[in-house]
């Protein structure tokens, strides 16, 4: 384990529950909620905040925070 520092920055973020396999359905929702509210992707990454797993819920409850920065 590490701790890392990360600079407070605006970002378009969604919590998506369901299958890891299904995050691509909500970048989808980000992405068009992006150019709706008119801002633009800064970096080419993302962040995943997972709240819980699937060693204890079933892959259709799995919460995961998505979230990337904005302009």
């Amino acid at each position: 384990m590490y701790f890392e520092t990360i600079p407070a920055e605006n970002c378009v973020e969604i919590l998506h529950i369901g299958a890891y396999d299904d995050e691509p359905i909500s970048f989808q929702k980000m992405d068009l909620f992006a150019k709706e509210t008119n801002v633009k992707r800064s970096k080419n990454y993302h962040r995943e905040i997972y709240l819980n797993n699937e060693n204890r819920v079933s892959k259709d409850k799995l919460k995961t925070i998505l979230y990337y920065p904005i302009e």
